[in-house]
């Protein structure tokens, strides 16, 4: 008898603990849910009571014009940091993107013009590079941010070939509409709020996106359930890729040249906005509404500090502080590995 009551006050006390684990962990999601939300209001609150031009129809329009890459790149990022892994090939993938439609396109160089083919071919080709990274990280189990920082290394020796030391300069017309243009908010950020809506579609509405959450959440277990594991990574990789190339289409056409360097320090203010967001670097955690969230902090953060002459050494400096911050808390401590 006594046997039977210390089992049954064994299995009560292991059923309370677990009814307290499952609350914890209920109050840590709403916490990383709902605090980037409060920051940007707080911060929003802040920096419009330092400076009442902060909300300016012509300060909200230069926000809305600096959140455009961070926005595009963040968006396809997200698939991939889901699963818990990392893409360091970006900033490469930007500049062969750039580099190669300034020259498929009317341009100082040569005579090609081959309007929205030679835009569409380019970022096809991005999306192409993503999907080798995502193959050879899955098929041959290497470590995905060697396998993307070597592809972003050979993506900028190619960019640099392409135009081989002289950029081109974009002459077409249409880019130049493209770049100054608006209706409301900027052309530019109208693709920019597209490619984004696209995101939130495919990663909240379809099966895949519900395989990037299992995955990124237990990746042993969407396996042995039968999950495409291998072809829902190479895809978002692919994404990613596809996304890249996209962000260097609309900073080529910002800048009116096709160079490696429109890629440069890109990365950095992506991964920045999607922890500020509360996107974990774990996997499995996060989301295209976090995704926003963070793009619109860090947007506004570095709106702010240029606005009251922060150094751009010091504004380093901040989002340094600021990733790791945001990832200590969010990181999840019982997990074994950040990144696979």
């Amino acid at each position: 008898m006594g046997d039977d009551r210390d089992f049954e006050t064994s299995g009560q006390s292991i059923a309370v603990q677990f009814r307290e684990k499952v609350a914890r962990e209920a109050r840590r999601e709403k916490l990383r849910v709902y605090t980037p939300i409060l920051l940007l209001l707080a911060l929003s609150f802040i920096f419009s009571v330092y400076d009442r031009r902060f909300f300016s129809a012509a300060n909200v329009n230069n926000l809305l014009y600096q959140m455009t890459i961070p926005l595009i790149l963040a968006t396809g990022i997200t698939f991939v940091l889901l699963l818990g892994s990392i893409d360091l090939s970006l900033e490469g993938i930007m500049g062969l993107s750039g580099s190669s439609i300034a020259l498929l396109i009317q341009n100082t160089k040569n005579t090609n013009d081959f309007g929205a083919l030679g835009v569409a071919i380019p970022i096809f080709g991005c999306a192409l590079l993503g999907a080798v990274t995502g193959y050879v990280h899955t098929k041959m189990r290497i470590a995905s941010f060697v396998v993307s920082f070597a592809v972003g290394s050979i993506a900028t020796g190619l960019a640099v070939l392409t135009y081989r030391g002289v950029p081109a300069v974009l002459k077409a017309q249409w880019v130049v509409d493209l770049s100054v243009g608006s209706f409301l908010i900027p052309y530019l950020t109208w693709i920019a709020f597209g490619i984004f809506a696209a995101g939130c579609v495919l990663l909240h509405g379809t099966a895949f996106g519900s395989a990037v959450y299992a995955i990124g959440d237990n990746e042993p277990a969407a396996r042995a359930s039968g999950g495409k594991v291998d072809a829902v990574k190479i895809s978002a990789f692919a994404i990613c890729g596809c996304t890249a190339g996209i962000a260097g289409f609309v900073s080529c056409v910002r800048l009116k040249i096709g160079q490696v360097a429109i890629g440069t320090d890109q990365l950095f203010p992506a991964i920045t906005a999607l922890v500020l967001g509360g996107v974990a670097l774990t996997g499995g955690k996060g989301g295209m509404l976090q995704t926003f969230v963070g793009v619109l902090i860090y947007t506004e953060l570095q709106n702010f500090l240029t606005i009251v002459g922060v150094d751009a050494y010091y504004k380093n400096a901040v989002q340094g502080i600021i990733i790791i911050a945001a990832v200590a808390l969010t990181v999840s401590r019982s997990r074994k590995t950040i990144s696979k």
